[in-house]
């Protein structure tokens, strides 16, 4: 039989689940930081820390003018790429109708470069020819010697009209000569701005795979959706490789079937599919079946960063224009360390009022607020920090408001809290009646008003840009944390508590005096006389009785005085 659930079982293990809690996030950032790269500082935004400023310029063939449709869709897509690799609080704006400027916090990455930076121009297109990627042979005198680049009298016409991107009749005999003389390492990238109904010659990305390549059959532009997972097999069980997943739409989805059906069961190189991103190679599996619903999936040595950064570039389409890096310098912080002193102190200033309140109003009970401020800014500190780390979240001078706003909102949840348990002690309540009982009635409203704290973060959150983000997500994080803290630790408190002489009894300094109160209530379910006491005193206690009334309990008192009162005049009468 299992022991009887009691609340002070119900507190220690609330407690022990808040000290797990703790420990947990204690050891994961701890362990970020010995073994992953973490800080136990958490990294700040572009405001307070400055970062990398990357200036794009717009690249058109035919000397036209970039449109502002083109650069306001640029600057979303190179938005979302910047978010997407964890770095939040960067800036994207445009400059001078033509270049878009875009701002990074820290030190940028070359990854987060490339994401920058990339055209993520797209295509897929059979393959026909596959081999090493030497541009060189062995001559008579028996040294390596180049290729030849084809003159200008090599035939470059089709022998016949080709049938299909499959044939064999798209390899002329100059685009066999410029396939050997092919520098993988001198000519990466070279086939990115090539016409997509001719063949061309490209290479794997790490350049040890050399091609032939037919047009394009399937544009990336027809891809709808690209997630990084686990492989799995046709059984549902895991292969343990990293793969990408790729969603077509409707004309996606009936090309690449189309392909597919043509490339399952051909010969090798011929039933290769290859996936060519900015002129490169980045995979050309083997259709090893006919793909009619339009999901396909790209496996190969992928690891978890890779396959995310290739279904992050997918997803997020292609750039209406190209762009080439300009320039790129490192700039100071927009605000400065000045300001985030002053946030800093901010907060402490409304942090000391706080206590001050509390211990005021409260008295010693004032100190279970104290206790549950701070342990809600440990673990805001240890989220926010491993968020910087894993994330690539960074703290705002926004994200600073929001963490002051939220000493309030945190505040307010122990106010509630402990008005209703004096409100059950004014009713006559033993104190441990009134911590469960007030709590029952706290927490719906606790509850209610979160949820609309929280609610409002993510509305602003979603529909916000820059550092109102920031801001909504603290503002939502702590919230959060608010709720924690109230449930598995103020509560928890207030039940032991509860059990000790020195609240249990009603002490003057407890916050829980009966007499302060204007209840009869004196401690341990036990219920005073009335007795003799100074006129100050009683006047005193009076006022404060009278502010703590209810609305129902001052209609009460009213009527009954009225009904005094008619009862004398009737008697005057």
């Amino acid at each position: 039989m299992s022991p009887r659930s009691t609340p002070t079982r119900k507190a220690t293990r609330s407690l022990s689940w808040l000290g797990f809690i703790v420990l947990v996030l204690i050891a994961v950032l701890t362990g970020g930081v010995l073994w992953g790269g973490a800080s136990f500082i958490p990294k700040l935004a572009l405001d307070l820390e400055g970062g990398t400023q990357i200036i794009l310029e717009a690249q058109v063939s035919d000397s036209s003018d970039v449109s502002q449709e083109q650069l306001d869709q640029a600057v979303s897509i190179i938005r979302q790429r910047v978010n997407a690799s964890g770095v939040t609080e960067a800036q994207v704006t445009t400059e001078g109708g033509r270049n878009i400027v875009v701002a990074i916090p820290g030190v940028a990455d070359q990854e987060t470069r490339d994401r920058v930076t990339s055209t993520a121009k797209l295509s897929f297109r059979p393959v026909l020819v596959a081999g090493e990627p030497s541009n060189e042979f062995v001559g008579e005198d028996g040294q390596a010697t180049p290729y030849p680049s084809p003159g200008p009298t090599v035939p470059n016409e089709p022998t016949a009209e080709p049938t299909d991107g499959s044939d064999n009749s798209w390899i002329t005999p100059k685009l066999q000569q410029e396939y050997q003389a092919f520098d993988c390492d001198a000519k990466r990238g070279e086939a990115a701005d090539a016409p997509e109904d001719q063949p061309i010659i490209a290479c794997e990305t790490d350049g040890t795979v050399k091609y032939i390549l037919g047009p394009v059959e399937v544009e990336g532009a027809n891809i709808s959706d690209a997630s990084a997972g686990m492989g799995q097999t046709q059984t549902g069980a895991t292969t343990g490789q990293w793969v990408v997943n790729l969603e077509f739409d409707s004309t996606g989805a009936k090309a690449f079937a189309d392909v597919t059906s043509r490339l399952t069961g051909a010969e090798s190189p011929k039933n290769q599919f290859a996936i060519v991103l900015d002129g490169e190679v980045i995979s050309a599996p083997r259709s090893q079946a006919v793909i009619a619903d339009g999901k396909a999936q790209i496996s190969g040595n992928f690891t978890e960063d890779t396959s995310k950064a290739l279904a992050d570039q997918l997803k997020y389409g292609a750039l209406p224009i190209n762009f080439t890096e300009l320039s790129s310098n490192q700039i100071s912080a927009t605000l400065g360390s000045a300001q985030l002193e002053i946030g800093l102190i901010t907060g402490l200033i409304g942090l000391l009022l706080v206590v001050v309140y509390t211990l005021f109003q409260y008295r010693l009970l004032g100190f279970v607020t104290i206790l549950s401020l701070v342990i809600a800014a440990a673990l805001t500190y240890l989220v926010i920090a491993i968020l910087g780390w894993r994330e690539g979240y960074r703290l705002s001078l926004a994200g600073i408001a929001g963490l002051i706003v939220a000493i309030g909102f945190t505040v307010d949840s122990f106010i509630v809290y402990f008005e209703r348990i004096r409100d059950e002690l004014r009713d006559g309540r033993g104190l441990e009646s009134a911590v469960e009982a007030g709590w029952k009635r706290a927490a719906r409203t606790i509850y209610s008003a979160k949820g609309i704290n929280l609610l409002a973060a993510v509305v602003l959150y979603v529909l916000a840009v820059g550092n109102v983000r920031g801001f909504a997500f603290t503002l939502g994080v702590t919230t959060l944390i608010d709720v924690l803290v109230v449930v598995i630790f103020t509560h928890p408190m207030l039940q032991l508590l509860a059990k000790t002489r020195f609240f249990s009894s009603g002490h003057p300094l407890s916050g829980l005096d009966p007499e302060a109160l204007g209840a009869v209530y004196r401690g341990r379910a036990q219920f005073r006389s009335p007795v003799s006491a100074k006129r100050s005193k009683i006047a005193s206690s009076s006022k404060e009785a009278q502010k703590r009334q209810t609305i129902a309990e001052r209609k009460k008192a009213e009527l009954a005085s009225s009904g005094t009162a008619k009862k004398n005049d009737e008697k005057d009468s």
